[in-house]
């Protein structure tokens, strides 16, 4: 009885990975599936089983390897918020975008500031913001990187190219729940109900 829970358990992960928008975090998961399937299927025998989770815990763990040693590459387009490219990125975005951030509406948007950050020529994330009550102050209006592009690096980048053109202070107001995860991987603080990073 233990041994079918352990192989539910490993056929469970399996599964759930590939749920994951994360590339990482699907590869993580599904690895570690793959061990305790792996396991399961030596106990009880299924060697054919054994070997194929053996072969994809291998290609995991070199896929893995190539993420994190081929770090993306990102470069910044200043622009605004009329500007066609960003408005289609927000469309074509905008289920996915209101999951994060439930309250967004382009429509009417107030901002002082819009940059698309890019990767391999693809668009990776959209940041707008305004300014703050302090000269170097941004509250965050949206910071919406695209499924393939959520593991921390556009993030960082941004905030690295922001405190270059003087922006030391962010500031995020908005209803976001789902999005707290990452702010805090990124280092912003909870103050109040509001949330802080100072560079």
């Amino acid at each position: 009885m233990v041994i079918e829970l352990i192989g539910y358990l490993g056929s469970a992960l399996v599964v759930f990975s590939m749920l994951m928008t994360s590339i990482v975090k699907l590869r993580v998961v599904n690895t570690v599936g793959c061990v305790i399937f792996t396991a399961y299927a030596l106990v009880i025998g299924s060697y054919p089983t054994a070997l194929m989770n053996f072969c994809l815990i291998g290609i995991n763990a070199f896929q893995l390897f190539r993420l994190f040693r081929n770090q993306k590459q990102y470069d910044l387009i200043e622009t605004d918020i009329g500007d066609g490219y960003v408005s289609y990125f927000i469309e074509k975005n905008l289920k996915d975008i209101r999951t994060w951030f439930p309250d967004f509406s382009a429509q009417g948007l107030q901002a002082d500031m819009v940059f698309l950050a890019c990767c391999d020529n693809n668009p990776a994330s959209v940041f707008i913001g305004k300014r703050g009550s302090a000269p170097d102050e941004t509250e965050i209006l949206l910071d919406y990187a695209a499924p393939a592009y959520r593991d921390t690096s556009v993030g960082r980048f941004l905030h690295a190219q922001l405190k270059e053109k003087g922006c030391r202070t962010f500031v995020f107001r908005k209803n976001a729940p789902r999005h707290v995860e990452y702010m805090t991987k990124i280092g912003y603080r909870k103050d109040g109900d509001d949330y802080v990073l100072k560079l």
